[in-house]
């Protein structure tokens, strides 16, 4: 089958406001048989967006709409692809209580779900690490260095993984090396294979997902998959599912760097 599990919607703020019909009519056009709406869950409670618009998830109040809207579009494409109705929820330290109870709430209206890492915790701070490559820029003086802000995110995600966030917690693990969003302009020498690969080795022990995304591809100062393509094919010799996702915040998005994933060592390795 061919999925892309990790489409966004027009109830993102930061994204377009291209209609559901036009992302289910694309993605049937272009040939997947399976599409997951995933979009930005709301923050947890007490949680503050960092962003300058506070535009990073959806609104609580905004929840029953969305999933009411999806339940209807796949009734009426039931017969053309399958949708499923699923959330991006982040993972941000210090929250897990919050998260934990919001997925209590709504987790049973999921058919898929993705667990991601935007926002880094610095002392008593956080910021998030994909917005701009100014706020990137401040991480990396407030840190100290490239090097720590890259040790903190495999940290953070390593505790995503490990994260008590109840029964309905996401199995799958979302853009795994996001960190790497603006390495044409800060470059690191450093691979941190060793954390990556513990990683790696946590989400086969938990029985989860990889996220396979091709967005990095698109990103100007990014340029590769997330995660890159030796850490697929690590994941495929551990049996990791690789799923697909485009992480299209607007139509033409839909299949961004899906042939460079088709193209990889890891659909051929088993």
């Amino acid at each position: 089958m061919k999925k892309d599990g990790h489409i966004h919607t027009p109830f993102c703020p930061h994204g377009t406001k291209d209609a559901f019909e036009e992302y289910i009519e694309k993605a049937i056009q272009l040939g997947f048989s399976e599409i997951s709406f995933t979009e930005h869950a709301p923050l947890p409670e007490g949680f503050v967006d960092t962003t300058p618009n506070q535009d990073s998830s959806m609104k609580l109040e905004e929840l029953d709409t969305y999933f009411e809207q999806i339940n209807q579009l796949k009734l009426i494409y039931e017969d053309k692809i399958r949708i499923n109705c699923g959330l991006e929820v982040d993972y941000i330290e210090g929250f897990e209580a919050q998260t934990k109870d919001f997925l209590n709430h709504y987790g049973s209206k999921l058919d898929d779900a993705v667990l991601s890492v935007h926002f880094l915790k610095h002392e008593d701070t956080y910021a998030c690490l994909d917005y701009s490559p100014n706020v990137f820029e401040q991480m990396i003086e407030k840190y100290g260095s490239l090097e720590n802000v890259y040790e903190n995110y495999f940290r953070t995600l390593l505790k995503s993984i490990h994260a008590d966030l109840g029964l309905f917690k996401p199995r799958r693990i979302g853009h795994m090396t996001l960190v790497k969003k603006f390495q044409k302009k800060f470059p690191m020498t450093h691979d941190f294979r060793s954390e990556i690969l513990q990683i790696l080795q946590a989400i086969k022990k938990g029985s989860l997902e990889l996220d396979y995304n091709g967005a990095g591809i698109s990103k100007p100062l990014c340029g590769e998959t997330y995660p890159p393509k030796w850490v697929a094919i690590e994941a495929s010799k551990l049996k990791i599912p690789l799923i697909y996702g485009s992480d299209a915040h607007q139509v033409k998005e839909l299949k961004q760097g899906y042939t460079a994933l088709i193209d990889s060592s890891y659909f051929q390795a088993d």
